[in-house]
């Protein structure tokens, strides 16, 4: 009995790591679909390779996140960001969302999420539904301020009975706007890495302190 129960297990062990070692490929190469189909939604047309070009920008001490520069010829036309909350009604919110060189918004995309479907799970169009200015984020402009919901003192309308899920998704929305704002500091001015992490994390302490203003 022992001996066939160790035959069996053997042989599903190797099974699996077989079925896994076969699609290892496709499902990493459907990731990296999923990015490139994510950023090229998010900014203006490009003719580079924004994921080979990518990099990490902090945005408070000891986070940071993934910076995709978009690029036609040697001009920078916009930056696409990936970036997340913890803070949603059902756990992490990850979005990439893009920003043009004037701090506007482009676009965004919904890359995960575990929100309520029919409630939280409305963001993915909630806020670029450009019929509706006051909950859109699409075209803001956030060098004039970052975004809260109307209940927490601003200007975006939270989805309907998903209050903490629109926190969440406008906190990752923020975030985002640190990393863009270093990376467009950094290529503007030549700023250094430690000036750059130390302006971020002074825009940082600002939005914090502005949150909590809210509560």
């Amino acid at each position: 009995m022992f001996l066939s129960l160790f035959i069996i297990c053997l042989t599903v062990a190797v099974l699996l790591a077989q079925v896994n070692k076969m699609t290892a490929k496709p499902i990493a190469e459907a990731k990296a679909m999923k990015l490139q189909n994510a950023i090229s939604e998010v900014v203006p047309t490009f003719d580079n390779d924004p994921v080979a070009e990518a990099y990490k920008m902090p945005v408070a001490i000891g986070d940071s996140l993934l910076v995709y520069p978009a690029k036609k010829g040697e001009e920078v036309v916009g930056y696409a960001l990936n970036s997340s909350s913890n803070n949603g009604f059902g756990g992490e919110i990850q979005i990439m969302i893009g920003f043009d060189m004037e701090d506007r918004i482009i676009n965004y995309a919904v890359l995960q999420h575990a929100e309520t479907p029919g409630l939280g799970s409305k963001m993915t169009d909630w806020f670029k539904n450009q019929g509706k200015p006051s909950q859109s984020v699409i075209g803001r402009d956030l060098s004039q301020g970052t975004l809260a919901v109307s209940k927490d003192g601003g200007t975006v309308d939270a989805i309907t009975a998903s209050t903490i899920t629109s926190r969440a998704f406008l906190e990752a929305v923020n975030k985002a706007y640190l990393a863009y704002s270093g990376s467009k500091e950094d290529a503007h001015s030549g700023m250094t890495e430690k000036k750059v992490a130390e302006s971020v994390n002074d825009k940082s302490g600002d939005i914090k302190k502005e949150e909590n203003s809210h509560e």
